[in-house]
């Protein structure tokens, strides 16, 4: 009887170690994104969506996988605001292998709770460059301040490298990933997404809300997916996509145009204009390159319904390619034309119209075959006797006709002059090598 309380009591033991351990809770989701490119108001987009996704959902933290050569300030300057004030923990992780940072990449990784790198991976070259147009010296000079300014904010904020911060801006300096942990720019290296969520587990970070400790260890990483409507924009608002857009546009309104009444050619170059021209919104136009080829689109036109003898084409076909050749004037490859794409793009529409205006040419050239006039130097066939007026057959037409001699029924003759609706003939035998 004595050993029962005993088993009792070891059984509920048992129990009680073993229940907590049954109830233990499944840690949160992790969110992930993906930014792969130049930084542009379509990143914006993307990261406040992803942001409000991630609450929405549940997540207990957000990773953003950063690929970037860099891109707009204004862009840069709204997500790291975005990330300043996140109200769930903002992970950047620079990868994967060979991946980079560079430029507004560098302010977007120090602004975040938890900066990572992957291996063979590259953060810095931090300068500002002017887009859209060569400035002064001295307002080069003020936005290099403001850029240093900024960016020590954000690693003083963030508890980072504020001194190598401002070299990135000042100097250029770029490093490696770890090169990037010893000096302080990021937290850590981590091989993958799984890598990363084990080396977050534990770490406590302050968000506007308030400290957060991350549980990540068994957490499941849940990637967003990209909307429709977010797809479509980083499509068109690519600057060969938007040049692109913009050259078709511009070839179906003036197929339009010199032959009105075909309608496709015109739908499909007002759409293609106008989501050019919604593309430009988003990006660095040198307003100047636009003009040029306004310019040529204008020159195209007045070809159409000019007839200056490819003068006008011509020159449209210049202020083209010197408008495409000025159109993107930013240092970031992103934002620049291929000239894969532009040298194409240009040489098709100069052959376009070189293959138009040569049609033309021909058809100016050569001799009518419609109306009055083109009846001259047609041959005929005398319906009955020409004493010397009478009836002649041309193409299958009866005409009133006068010949300069009397004619015989079925001799053949050729037209030389008309005089109102009568033809004036001469038999075949005096024509010459007139006839056809």
């Amino acid at each position: 009887m004595r050993r029962r309380p005993q088993g009792l009591v070891a059984l509920t033991l048992l129990v009680l170690l073993a229940a907590p351990a049954a109830a233990a809770p499944t840690p949160a989701p992790v969110a992930t994104v993906v930014v792969d490119g130049v930084i542009s108001p379509v990143t914006l987009r993307l990261v406040e969506s992803a942001l409000a996704h991630a609450k929405a959902g549940g997540a207990q933290a957000l990773v953003i996988q950063l690929d970037t050569p860099g891109g707009l300030e204004r862009s840069m300057r709204a997500i790291c605001q975005r990330l300043l004030n996140a109200e769930i923990p903002v992970i950047v992780w620079v990868g994967p292998t060979g991946a980079r940072a560079a430029s507004a990449g560098v302010f977007i990784t120090m602004a975040a709770h938890v900066a990572a790198m992957a291996p063979a991976t590259n953060i810095g070259a931090a300068h500002p460059v002017a887009v859209g147009g060569s400035i002064d010296k001295e307002s080069m000079r003020k936005i290099e301040n403001d850029a240093a300014a900024f960016i020590r904010t954000i690693a003083v904020e963030r508890g980072r490298n504020a001194d190598w911060g401002e070299k990135a801006v000042r100097q250029s300096v770029s490093v490696t990933e770890r090169e990037a942990v010893r000096l302080k720019v990021v937290d850590f290296v981590a091989d993958s997404i799984p890598d990363l969520l084990s080396k977050l587990d534990g770490r406590t970070v302050k968000t506007s809300r308030g400290p957060v400790t991350l549980a990540t260890r068994q957490a499941v990483a849940k990637p967003i997916e990209i909307g429709f409507r977010d797809r479509v924009l980083a499509i068109i608002t690519d600057p060969n996509v938007a040049y692109v857009l913009m050259m078709l546009g511009t070839l179906g309104l003036i197929f339009e145009l010199s032959t009105p009444g075909a309608i496709l050619p015109g739908v499909i170059g007002g759409i293609s204009l106008i989501l050019a021209f919604f593309a430009f919104q988003s990006l660095p136009i040198n307003f100047a390159g636009l003009l040029l080829i306004l310019f040529a689109i204008v020159l195209f036109i007045a070809e159409v319904t000019v007839t200056s003898h490819g003068v006008l084409a011509i020159g449209g076909i210049v202020s083209m390619a010197l408008g495409s050749l000025m159109l993107y004037d930013a240092p970031e490859a992103g934002f620049r034309v291929s000239w894969r794409v532009m040298a194409p793009t240009v040489a098709l529409t100069a052959g376009f119209f070189l293959f138009a205006l040569t049609l033309g040419v021909r058809a100016f050239r050569r001799r009518p075959l419609l109306g009055v006039s083109g009846l001259v130097g047609q041959s005929g066939v005398a319906r009955g006797a020409l004493e010397p007026e009478g009836q002649v057959s041309v193409h299958g037409e009866i005409w009133r006709a006068v010949a300069d001699r009397p004619l015989a029924d079925g001799t053949r003759v050729t037209v030389v002059d008309v005089q109102g609706l009568t033809l004036k003939v001469v038999g075949s035998d005096t024509a010459g090598g007139g006839t056809r």
